[in-house]
């Protein structure tokens, strides 16, 4: 197909409503003309995109065993193998001593799921093994809705039960008794609202906890004691917590405190100073967190005693509890931060190599534990699992993410720069680059990219495909824009509700300053964005478009005016508090204002690709297709204007591994076609 799709016009204020017809004729036979088209366009490219594809896989190892981790009597891993697209789940017999070396005799398959997928899509949700080790719960999403059938496997004998629940979120967590599983529903707009308790044998499960308020989510898991049941609830400025003995699981849950609005808190239970305790981080003294901690039998908030104030330069974003030590997630001058607070013995932190990074808890293993797992990876550092000696602070690295063929780290510099955004403030980009792309002192290819929602933090992260365009002089960067939480709570609320247009100013100062330092230029500078980052790249290319060349934008939520009017879309009560309500006049007329849709205008836009997954519940795949078909109807210019709509996914897109290789390659062979790199 040489011609482009053009989507019929109805008559109304929305003439392109008709694409939310899903399953209709009209509308598949649509988007599958849009698929025709992009595939007809960059047919030039299919050879570069199989020449990408190999570069990615080759770099990966294809066949590969994870960190085993202990718990209990055994060691749980898993292993990829070349050719197939998920890794299978393992487990084998725990060694003596401290080692992690798998006993091959002792091996036993838990979970495979290439055989599961059938070579279809497929997303493991819960993945849990009961406390005494003899059961294993597990769910899957065969479509990419994120809607799960849950499964009980017995570990002896391999058999398998499904369990007759429907519309269930995927979750499941086990009481001690290792008999009841709490699993949650979702309702009709795909909000997780019911907590069910079910006892294995029985027929049926009961109800135990309904959230009838929209805006809340419900979630429940187990302490880090494994003591204790947390059933948290929260939207995006209040929380409740709930909890029950996880030995009792037939009782009722207890309240810490009572909602109250804009009381944000979570939980957790374990020891202190060798009494068992509850831990909890609230915003009641300030909005970067304090924390507290209360006794095992009196946790309500009128017991709640400060261990450590408010901060009002250092965000408390989480701790990590065992029985050695608190290790606190903290964040401070964009960067994370983890403090080590051992039993008896003075605090510390934790020591990095890297000047902007990513790290992270990745697991407290078992409670008793003296050592925890880190995950620490850079720009330009693939990723690390790190173990820390929790009473010494000493490192030592188990595993790093190999890279295949030829790659020294020491080849590729990341730097830090600071843009002023037009109120003043100083917005942090990360940047990486090959040393002689930044040294040549001339304008290079740069992929920009940003989110900025939610109070997400970007941090740095390392990435096998994006060495394909590093290797080919790009630079790649991230914008750290307001609406994320890079900078802490108060940087998040800067670029929410009515001050969204903050998110959009820095992205565009981002841009300024890259090309101001002589790194980039408009016609060189490519920019990406995903869901909510989809969002900001809509809104940027409507108001900024000339400094632009190309623009990628997965699974884009543009017609976010037109999506919060309706209340019967999953998710949109739940997101009043980060966008909100357009009932109300004066939010009407600020969404109207910035809604990437409805604000497509008669300008010329540069090269565009946009991916939709059919079956996204978060963002629907409408909302690409819409904006698409306005851009084709409106724009001035003769550039690139593609949609992509993956059929048989979601919002993460295809879920295999080397699927998820290919859409890459798309991605880039579309760029390096549009910046005219060979």
């Amino acid at each position: 197909m040489s011609t482009a799709p053009r989507a019929r016009q109805e008559a109304g204020t929305d003439p392109y409503r008709w694409l939310e017809n899903r399953d209709s004729e009209e509308v598949l036979a649509y988007l599958q003309a849009e698929n025709a088209y992009l595939e007809s366009t960059l047919a030039p490219q299919h050879a570069l995109r199989e020449q990408l594809f190999e570069e990615i896989k080759g770099r990966i190892r294809e066949t590969d065993l994870s960190l085993p981790t202990p718990w209990g009597d055994y060691l749980y891993y898993q292993r990829t193998t070349a050719g197939d697209e998920y890794p299978r789940h393992y487990r084998c017999a725990r060694p003596a001593g401290a080692s992690l070396e798998v006993d091959a005799a002792s091996e036993t398959l838990l979970l495979d799921p290439n055989e599961l997928a059938a070579g279809g899509f497929l997303s493991v949700g819960a993945f849990s093994i009961s406390p005494d080790q003899r059961r294993l719960a597990y769910s899957l999403d065969s479509s990419g809705d994120e809607i799960y059938r849950l499964f009980v496997k017995e570990l002896d004998s391999g058999a398998i039960r499904e369990l007759p629940f429907d519309d269930c979120d995927g979750s499941m967590t086990w009481a001690n008794d290792s008999q009841t599983l709490f699993f949650t529903e979702l309702d009709d707009t795909h909000r997780p609202y019911r907590l069910h308790r079910h006892r294995l044998g029985d027929d049926a499960a009961e109800a135990v906890f309904e959230e009838a308020d929209g805006r809340f989510f419900l979630h429940c898991y187990r302490s880090s004691s494994e003591r204790q049941l947390i059933l948290q609830l929260g939207s995006k400025t209040t929380s409740e917590v709930w909890v029950l003995d996880a030995d009792t699981p037939q009782a009722a849950f207890a309240c810490l405190a009572p909602r109250e609005e804009g009381h944000e808190y979570d939980a957790d239970h374990g020891m202190l100073d060798g009494q068992w305790c509850w831990l909890i981080r609230s915003n009641q003294s300030g909005i970067n967190f304090a924390l507290y901690r209360a006794g095992e039998d009196q946790p309500q908030r009128p017991h709640w005693q400060q261990i450590r104030a408010h901060d009002a330069q250092v965000m408390l974003e989480g701790a990590t509890l065992n029985q050695s030590a608190i290790v606190l997630a903290l964040r401070e001058g964009g960067l994370p931060v983890l403090e080590v607070q051992p039993q008896g013995a003075a605090s510390y932190r934790v020591a990095l190599p890297d000047a902007a990074y990513s790290l992270y808890v990745q697991d407290g293993l078992e409670f008793h534990s003296t050592v925890i797992r880190l995950r620490y990876e850079a720009l330009g550092r693939p990723a690390q699992v790190r173990q820390l000696e929790l009473a010494s602070g000493e490192q030592q690295v188990l595993k790093q993410t190999p890279v295949e063929g030829p790659f020294d780290a020491d080849a590729y510099e990341s730097r830090r720069l600071w843009a002023t955004a037009g109120d003043g403030t100083l917005v942090p980009i990360s940047l990486v680059a090959r040393r002689e792309v930044f040294a040549a002192g001339q304008p290079a290819p740069l992929y920009l990219y940003g989110y900025g929602a939610y109070g997400a933090s970007l941090d740095p992260w390392f990435s096998h495909a994006r060495l394909s365009l590093l290797e080919r002089g790009f630079i790649f960067a991230i914008a750290h824009v307001r609406g994320g939480g890079e900078m802490g709570e108060a940087w998040y609320r800067a670029g929410k509700l009515e001050h969204k247009q903050n998110t959009f100013d820095d992205f565009i100062a981002c841009a300024e300053r890259l090309i101001a330092e002589g790194l980039t230029s408009p016609a060189r500078l490519a920019i990406s964005g995903g869901s909510a980052g989809g969002l900001l790249i809509g809104a940027v290319l409507n108001q900024r478009p000339e400094l632009f060349a190309a623009a990628i934008a997965e699974v884009p939520f543009v017609d976010v005016l037109n999506t919060m009017l309706n209340p019967d879309l999953p998710l949109t009560v739940t997101e009043y508090d980060e966008w909100g309500d357009p009932n109300q006049p004066e939010v009407f007329a600020r969404l109207q204002g910035y809604a990437p849709y409805e604000n497509v205008r008669a300008q010329a836009y540069p090269a565009i690709l946009a991916v939709a997954g059919y079956n996204d519940s978060r963002v629907q795949y409408w909302e690409a297709a819409k904006w698409v078909a306005r851009l084709r109807e409106r724009k001035t210019d003769d550039n690139l204007l593609l949609l992509k709509t993956d059929l048989d996914a979601g919002h993460g897109g295809m879920s295999g591994r080397y699927q998820g290789i290919r859409d890459v390659a798309l991605e880039y062979a579309f760029l390096l076609r549009v910046l005219d790199i060979r």
